[in-house]
This record gives C-alpha cells, sequence and structure tokens, in this order.
C-alpha cells in the first residue's frame, strides 16, 4: 500500500522476471501511471530488451513504441501492419483508422503534404527546419490574443477554497492551504503526480470529503452547510473507473437514478434521461445493460448519468483511462460540447498532457498537496523548471514549438504560425 504506482508494476514485472522466461508480455503496462511511473517502467523494459528478453509490449501511444524493433498494427483482430516504426509509425490514415495517435511529427509532414516522415521530435524539427519554416509573428500574437478571449467569457465564482487542508483519519496529510477560484464556463485539467492529492481536491467540490482546515464554497455557500442533494445539483462527480459508479440493471435506470432520488415524477425523470443520453449519443440504449457495453460507452453511461442531475459543474477523474485514440477523441468532445454550447463548467483529472493542451482552456498543476502552477497550458508547458519539479513532460507537438520558439498547444496552432520558407 506504500508502494508507487510504478513501483507496484515494477513489482508485478519482477515477479514474472523470477521464473526467467525467454519471452515477456506487457499489456499495456502505464496505462493508470503518472509521467514518473512511466518512465520507470519504459527504463525498465530497456533494461530488460538489453538483457536479451524478448519483449512483447500492447501500446495505445505510439511515442512509447518508437524505440520499439518491430511494430505490428493491428484492426478488428486482424494484422493490418507489421514493419519497423519509421514505416509503421508514420502512415497518418491508417494509424488513426486503427484508432492509434499518430505522432506529432507525422501529422505535420501529412498535413503539409510532404512524403518525408519524421518520427521523433528532433526528426520533426529538422524536418520543418529543413522545408524552410519560419515563425509569423502576426499570428504568434494573434495566438496569444485567443487565450485572453477565452477569459474574457468565463462567468461567476462557481467553486472557492479559501486556506484548505486536508487530512485522512490516519493522520496522512494529503492538502496544505489550497486556494482556488473555478468560475462558470472554465474547462480545467489537473495534473501532478500520482498521491499528489488530485483526487482528494475534487473531492471537496461536491463533499464527498470536507476540508480539515479553510473553507470550500460551492454557489457562494460552504459545502459543510449544504446537504448532498444540493452538492449533487451542483457539481456532477465521474469516477475514474465506470464501473464503480454503475450499479443499474439497465442504462435507463442508471440514468434515471439521480431524478428519482430528487422526488421527480416519471414525465420528468423521462425527460431527463432522455437528454442526457443524446447528449452522449446513446439514445436507444434504454434497455440494454450498462455491464455488457464497451468501456468507452460505459464511460459515457457513466458522465450521461451525472448530467441527468442537471448539475453546473461536471468533474470527471481521468475519464480517457484505457481507452483507445478514438474513444478519447470522442469523450473529450462530448466535454467540450457540454461546455461550449451547453455552458457547463468542466474539471478533468488527467495524465494524457496532449488532451490537456488540445481541450483545457486552464491547467492547475498539483504537487505534494499545494497548487504549484495554475495558468493557461501553453504557459505551464513552457515552463522548464516547472516541469523538471514535477516531473511532468510537455506533449511532443509543445516540444517541437518550443524548439522553434512557438508555444503552440496543438498541431493546427503550430501550422498556423509558420510559413514556409519558399512561399
Amino acid at each position: 500500500a506504500t508502494l508507487s504506482g510504478g513501483q507496484k508494476q515494477r513489482l508485478a514485472i519482477a515477479s514474472v522476471l523470477a521464473l526467467e522466461p525467454p519471452i515477456i508480455v506487457l499489456d499495456e503496462p502505464t496505462s493508470d501511471l503518472d509521467p514518473v511511473g512511466k518512465q520507470e517502467i519504459f527504463q525498465l523494459r530497456r533494461w530488460l530488451a538489453d538483457d536479451r528478453n524478448a519483449i512483447l509490449m500492447v501500446e495505445h501511444e505510439t511515442e512509447e513504441a518508437i524505440d520499439a524493433d518491430r511494430i505490428v498494427l493491428l484492426r478488428n483482430g486482424e494484422v493490418v501492419a507489421d514493419g519497423n516504426p519509421s514505416d509503421v509509425l508514420t502512415d497518418v490514415q491508417l494509424l488513426e483508422q486503427c484508432g492509434v495517435r499518430p505522432p506529432a511529427g507525422a501529422i505535420l509532414a501529412h498535413r503539409l503534404g510532404s512524403r518525408d516522415a519524421p518520427l521523433t521530435v528532433d526528426e520533426a524539427v529538422e524536418f520543418l527546419k529543413g522545408i524552410g519554416a519560419r515563425v509569423d509573428s502576426s499570428r504568434l500574437e494573434e495566438l496569444q490574443q485567443r487565450d485572453m478571449q477565452y477569459r474574457a467569457r468565463y462567468g461567476a465564482p462557481i467553486i472557492e477554497l479559501e486556506g484548505v487542508s486536508f487530512s485522512y483519519s490516519n493522520g496522512a496529510d494529503v492538502l496544505h492551504d489550497v486556494s482556488l477560484t473555478i468560475r462558470e464556463g472554465e474547462f480545467i485539467a489537473i495534473v501532478g503526480q500520482n498521491g499528489c492529492g488530485k483526487t482528494t481536491l475534487v473531492k471537496l467540490f461536491n463533499g464527498l470529503l470536507h476540508p480539515t482546515g479553510g473553507v470550500v464554497r460551492i454557489c457562494g455557500k460552504p459545502t459543510t452547510q449544504a446537504t448532498q442533494a444540493e452538492l449533487a445539483q451542483s457539481v456532477g462527480y465521474v469516477f475514474q473507473n465506470p464501473d464503480h459508479q454503475i450499479s443499474a440493471p439497465t442504462v435507463f435506470d442508471e440514468v434515471a437514478f439521480a431524478p428519482r432520488n430528487f422526488g421527480m415524477s416519471s414525465n420528468e425523470v423521462e425527460q431527463r434521461v432522455r437528454l442526457a443520453l443524446e447528449a452522449v449519443h446513446l439514445t436507444g440504449y434504454e434497455d440494454r445493460s450498462p455491464f455488457l457495453l464497451s468501456k468507452g460507452e460505459r464511460q459515457r453511461i457513466a458522465v450521461a448519468s451525472v448530467l441527468a442531475a442537471q448539475p453546473r459543474v461536471l468533474v470527471l477523474d481521468e475519464p480517457t483511462t484505457g481507452l483507445d485514440y478514438h474513444q478519447q477523441r470522442s469523450v473529450m468532445e462530448l466535454l467540450a460540447k457540454l461546455n461550449r454550447e451547453h455552458g457547463h463548467t468542466v474539471v478533468v483529472i488527467t495524465h494524457s498532457m496532449w488532451l490537456v493542451c488540445e481541450y483545457a482552456h486552464r491547467c492547475i498543476v498539483v504537487h505534494r498537496g499545494r497548487i504549484l502552477a495554475d495558468d493557461i497550458p501553453r504557459k505551464v508547458f513552457s515552463n522548464d523548471e516547472l516541469l523538471a519539479e514535477t516531473s511532468l513532460r510537455s506533449p511532443e507537438i509543445m516540444r517541437i514549438g518550443s524548439a522553434l520558439g512557438i508555444p503552440a498547444c496543438t498541431v493546427d496552432e503550430l501550422l498556423f504560425c509558420l510559413c514556409a520558407g519558399d512561399a
């Protein structure tokens, strides 16, 4: 119980190594780990490979597979590609068809219509320099103006923490003097190492936990003075594992749970269920068992069950863990739509930094129970000192852009700020 996620994973691998097998299979060994845990596993994997063990690793993330000797790409149970990384991982269209996120460099080359296929960050930087790409300063300024426009549209404070501390009954101090304001309409990502206090922090938002020091206010009212029903109608919480949240035999009953508990009429319950399922694109699933659905669908059911309470804030704890690229996109596009079109404030805990850069308006970095940074993603991931202290790693596209002097969070932003040297 005292080991970190990376240490537990290494312990599991060690138990297999004790048998001295010639082949070791790692099935998504880093899917639940923070950046530190991932690096621990990748270092171990490289050591195992150097020790002449055959390593077979199942993985969704292409950046983690770049140094493999061979890549086998599957789709619907069939092998659609089998070759070295420089061939398989640069076929952007095929990777996307198979639900795999292509490397950022490969996407850049594909978007620019080039036959060159940069695989690593360094190769992508050299590729862009080689075609004479340079920074368009006017567009860089325009990009920075967009960040200000996001801030201007936010509403009144909806969640406020003042000098909040939290300790569990065993005496373990988790949060220390945390002050934070979240406004209506924000899309916030909370990042940090496993065990730094992220989940504890968000559980304070809806009264699942109460602070041992300081005050937490929801819509101006201290959580200690609000009923659980009042908090549930203000802040909806989606657990990391949807199976820890789903309990009803049918999708309808699962989504109807909150409205029924609020004492609504059958007509009101049916209307809320219908609207919630429409929002997550699962209309027609009402009579199906949620336990027979895919993990991505179960994640959507969990979101729908929270939406049925019509909360003003949605809090999701690592909603994309264990999902493939298409499923991750689907969940995040849903949240972006709820934020953009329905006005929901969205708070997401995640270890996927590329998702933070592509979707969040604001990034909060938690480290050892304190908020170490709170800013727009491009500023957070441009702060090398902060990243080193918190053992976080900026996504590929940020590292490519940084080498060119462009704090771009997405491929679109990088291309927007570049102009070809021979144009």
